[in-house]
């Protein structure tokens, strides 16, 4: 079984695949490894089984010694329906479609020797693939602690949207802490419009109407600063024709006298 402080040697050649029955102690070991929450046997019993959760592990094919199929990065995901999820009140949510999914990520690890090779960003990938396939899903969604920095960072170059603060939601060991929800929106999926968002889209709309306003008044001036100045233009020389007329006739009279 991989330890997950060891070092990679060598060049290490990652592959993605479902996580197996096989891979059930590996998968329970990584677990208590990695996070300060215990998880029920029960749960790795669903994930190996892919009952309601669906999961996809990394392994490294250049280990020896047989361990080129082992665990050494792992995601696992529930689909959920949207109604009944705690972000139903943020989505752009339609009531008439009660069969609108989400899938929330419940796990996502990455053995330490194995980190900074993008394999967190390869596993999530996976999940937002799986999410986009299904029709009705809306959104990819998840939980991090709020000390949790990497993860944070992680999700905030994938493009999803911070998009509140849980007070105290994780109870570590007597001690609450924080979370945050990150969504990422698929097929279509996008968040609720809230009262500020509909009042800036209120105030960019009057702007533009304002604007466009103004700019059709400049243009009617232009015209009308057009128009004067060629009127002008036509009677003066209107003028200095007739006065031309006048000085000939006015000539013509001298030399005749």
């Amino acid at each position: 079984m991989v330890n997950p402080k060891s070092k990679v040697s060598g060049r290490p050649k990652i592959c993605y695949r479902p996580i197996l029955p096989s891979d059930l102690d590996t998968i329970e070991h990584l677990h208590g490894k990695l996070f300060p929450i215990r998880y029920e046997s029960l749960f790795f019993q669903d994930v190996v089984n892919g009952h309601d959760i669906v999961s996809w592990g990394a392994v490294d094919r250049s280990r020896p010694d047989g361990q080129s199929d082992e665990l050494i990065g792992f995601v696992t995901a529930r689909i959920v329906l949207a109604k009944e999820s705690e972000i139903v009140d943020i989505l752009g949510y339609d009531s008439s479609k009660s069969d609108q999914t989400l899938i929330y990520i419940l796990t996502l690890g990455v053995v330490d020797a194995y980190r900074n090779l993008g394999i967190a960003s390869s596993l999530i990938r996976e999940v937002i693939k799986y999410a986009s396939s299904i029709p009705t899903c809306r959104a990819v969604y998840l939980h991090v602690i709020s000390y949790n920095n990497a993860a944070i960072f992680l999700y905030k170059k994938m493009s999803f949207k911070c998009i509140r603060r849980l007070q105290g939601f994780y109870l570590i060991n007597g001690q609450h802490y924080d979370s945050y929800l990150f969504v990422y929106y698929v097929n279509g999926g996008r968040s609720a419009c809230s009262p500020l968002e509909f009042l800036t889209g209120i105030v960019s709309c009057m702007r533009s109407g304002l604007k466009s306003i103004a700019a059709r008044l400049c243009r009617n001036e232009e015209r009308k600063i057009s128009r004067w100045a060629k009127c002008k233009e036509n009677h003066s020389l209107v003028s200095s024709t007739h006065n031309k007329k006048n000085m000939a006739i006015e000539f013509t009279r001298y030399e005749c006298v």
